[in-house]
């Protein structure tokens, strides 16, 4: 079933208001913490300290896949306690249903501002920030509702937008299929045990191939047509540039994490929401896209180790039956989950470089419709050095708020290099690290935004 933007009445959230729990406070800070429930029947949680400095941070959370749905207001305890000691109000809703949910998180989040406004007055300044999944939900925001705040903070956001999110998840997928032999569905998933089924299928067909010196090449393929990094766990090795057996060993295990996390039990749930399948690999040259992947010279040297000819493979793929998308799906993921690029606030984005679920490449596509949009003075990109999604440290996340803050404050963007970055980080909390780089991620894979017409025709 199909779910459509929902607009919460305003006598309803009143209503809610009036019902809410009673505010707590605590007895240790002088903290007021709030919980309640809207209309939609999300809930939401608010925290305020004793002196508020008149800022309020409206906190995006990432996919939950349920049965739990909890409200979020920061994306960690050490940050919250942090930002409630530096006097900025934290507020942030559940969202009304678990999965691909922007249809109702963005209207959540907005009704969940609506409600802290009544309960503790208009705020002097409103930033919208989220991480991972709560990136995508908090750009939207930042796109068709900038009234409603005066900045944004994507970090590890999904900012390539819904329909390019999926197609660069059918690649690896496909190819995997394709080389290594198998039948399960990628599409078109009928339910959640099929997506699992699906999912463990290809999974022992990877752990299999893992054990050949050809398996393990064409597994480093897949991974490039993801982007995926050769390091990519806080946990791992970092290899060396020619350290191909580890690099691989690495993109392994975040292979297999696509596999069971997004590649077919998210699919199928976003399926379901669009009505059909919403990404395609019709008119795809995986020739060219190896070539445009960051990690293009890890698969040349496996496969030259291994004795297997990349090019046959690659024209494998290339003629292998190819996966067709429901037009009235794509129109659904790109109407709700997809960016013109068109910002009218400034927006900061950060990611990691060793992002394996959403990859730094992401920006690449961010950049690439924004500049189209004519918006490009109002985004600002920043890079972390460390592996993992969403692995920030308390210090470079309020680094990164706070030079949003001067952005608006001096209307120019300062203080935006690593170094300086850095040295905020460490004057906010010394006590994590501060990991800021220059970087320049490659180009995204698949990119597909509401700036340029031609995406997917």
């Amino acid at each position: 079933m199909r779910h459509g933007t929902r607009i919460a009445c305003t006598a309803a959230l009143l209503l809610t208001l009036t019902t809410a729990p009673a505010a707590t406070a605590s007895a240790t800070t002088g903290t007021t913490h709030v919980d309640g429930r809207l209309p939609s029947g999300a809930t939401y949680m608010m925290d305020v300290p004793p002196t508020w400095n008149g800022t309020v941070l409206l906190f995006s959370h990432g996919y939950t896949s349920g049965p739990a749905n909890p409200a979020q207001d920061a994306p960690d305890d050490t940050t919250k306690t942090l930002l409630l000691q530096q006097g900025y109000a934290l507020i942030g809703s559940s969202y009304a249903s678990t999965g691909w949910a922007v249809t109702d998180a963005v209207p959540d989040q907005l009704a969940t501002l609506d409600a802290f406004t009544t309960r503790f007055g208009q705020a002097s300044r409103t930033l919208a920030w989220g991480r991972s999944y709560g990136g995508l939900v908090t750009t939207a925001i930042a796109e068709r509702h900038p009234d409603r705040i005066d900045g944004s903070l994507s970090l590890c956001g999904l900012v390539q937008g819904g329909v390019a999110n999926w197609n660069n998840t059918l690649d690896p997928a496909f190819a995997l299929k394709t080389l290594l032999g198998s039948d399960v569905p990628l599409v078109n998933l009928p339910s959640q045990q099929a997506a699992t089924d699906a999912a463990n299928t290809l999974t022992a067909k990877v752990d299999a191939a893992q054990s050949t010196a050809a398996g393990r090449a064409r597994i480093a393929l897949a991974a490039a047509l993801h982007n995926i990094p050769v390091w990519n766990a806080p946990t791992q090795t970092r290899p060396t540039t020619n350290d191909w057996d580890t690099q691989q060993a690495n993109q392994y295990d975040a292979v297999k994490g696509l596999l069971k996390i997004a590649a077919f039990n998210r699919r199928q749930e976003a399926e379901v929401r669009a009505g059909g399948n919403m990404s395609w690999n019709t008119g795809v040259d995986y020739t060219r896209l190896l070539a445009q992947s960051s990690v293009s010279k890890e698969v040349t040297a496996l496969y030259k180790k291994a004795g297997l000819s990349l090019g046959k493979d690659l024209a494998a793929l290339n003629h292998a039956p190819r996966i067709s998308a429901d037009p009235s799906a794509v129109a659904w993921m790109s109407s709700t989950s997809s960016f013109t690029g068109k910002l009218a606030k400034p927006q900061l984005s950060v990611h990691t470089i060793g992002d394996p679920l959403v990859p730094v490449q992401t920006e690449s596509a961010l950049r690439r419709a924004v500049t189209a949009a004519g918006s490009a003075p109002l985004l600002r990109q920043a890079y972390v050095d460390n592996a993992g999604h969403c692995t920030f440290s308390p210090a470079e996340q309020l680094a990164a708020l706070h030079t949003l803050e001067d952005r608006l404050t001096t209307g120019g963007w300062q203080g935006t290099d690593p170094a300086s970055l850095n040295a905020r980080a460490t004057a906010a909390d010394p006590t994590t690290p501060t990991r800021y780089v220059s970087y320049r991620p490659t180009p995204y894979l698949r990119p597909y935004d509401l700036a340029h017409p031609t995406d997917g025709r």
